[in-house]
């Protein structure tokens, strides 16, 4: 039997933990990578997490993996990763792809909007080349 995109999602947020907004504040304190995912034409409307990576969710495991011409050298393994994206489903499938390339510290921020309504730092990407 073929499966949905919510049975995609669910089986990734078996693997990937979602993280709370203090709990992200915490990692981003000692240094963990934060990826936004989110198309850029959102991240242009709305902004980003401040001191995120965009990395749109078709070219996150050309720019994770070492061995990628498209490597970005933000990525290393030997920390933290947070992703998040507008709703939480493409983070935790981008969760999933860096934990089969080989991350072990990976959480779920899930949506964006969660974090700037909290009060989380967010900065502004008008006129950025995402």
């Amino acid at each position: 039997m073929a499966k949905t995109a919510k049975d995609l999602v669910e089986a990734a947020n078996a693997v990937v933990p979602k993280i709370s907004h203090g709990e992200a504040k915490e990692l981003i304190d000692k240094g963990a990578l934060v990826v936004d995912v989110r198309d850029a034409p959102e991240l242009e409307k709305s902004g980003k997490v401040a001191g995120a990576v965009h990395v749109p969710r078709g070219m996150l495991e050309f720019r994770a993996d070492p061995e990628s011409p498209y490597h970005d050298q933000n990525f290393a393994k030997d920390k933290p990763v947070i992703v998040y994206c507008a709703s939480g489903g493409r983070s935790a499938l981008s969760g999933q792809a860096l934990k089969e390339l080989g991350y072990p510290d990976v959480y779920n921020l899930g949506a964006f909007g969660d974090w700037a309504d909290s009060g989380g730092a967010v900065e502004n990407t008008a006129g950025e080349n995402a």
